[in-house]
C-alpha cells in the first residue's frame, strides 16, 4: 500500500445510513452544557433558549417616540460618543429625580 493513500479523501457515507433517532434514545441520552451534566428539563430549556431568534427580551423595554431637541443639545449629548441616546436618558432620568413630572 502506497503511504500517502491516508492522506486521500475518506469515502462518501450516506446520511441516510444513519441510525433512526428514536424516543427511546433521547430518553437514554445524557444532557450536557459544555462539560456540565444537567437535567433533561435544563438541557432542552437551553436548547430552547439557544435556538431563539434575535435580540434577548429586556427586563425594562423602551418606548420608541418621535422628540424635537435644540441642535446644540443634541450637538452636545452626540459629541460625548457612542451611547449618548443612553447618557440622555439618564439625565432626563435624573432631572426627574428632583422634579415633580407634572
Amino acid at each position: 500500500m502506497n503511504a500517502k493513500s491516508q492522506n486521500l479523501p475518506q469515502p462518501w457515507v450516506d446520511p441516510d445510513d444513519a441510525p433512526e433517532l428514536t424516543d427511546e434514545f433521547f430518553e437514554k441520552a445524557e444532557y450536557r452544557i459544555g462539560d456540565q451534566l444537567v437535567s433533561r428539563d435544563e438541557g432542552a430549556a437551553a436548547l430552547r433558549k439557544s435556538l431563539s431568534r434575535g435580540r434577548p427580551k429586556a427586563e425594562q423595554t423602551k418606548q420608541a417616540l418621535t422628540v424635537r431637541y435644540d441642535a446644540d443639545i443634541v450637538a452636545a449629548f452626540k459629541a460625548t460618543g457612542k451611547g449618548w441616546q443612553t447618557r440622555m436618558n439618564e439625565a432626563l432620568r435624573d432631572w426627574l429625580k428632583s422634579h415633580s413630572p407634572a
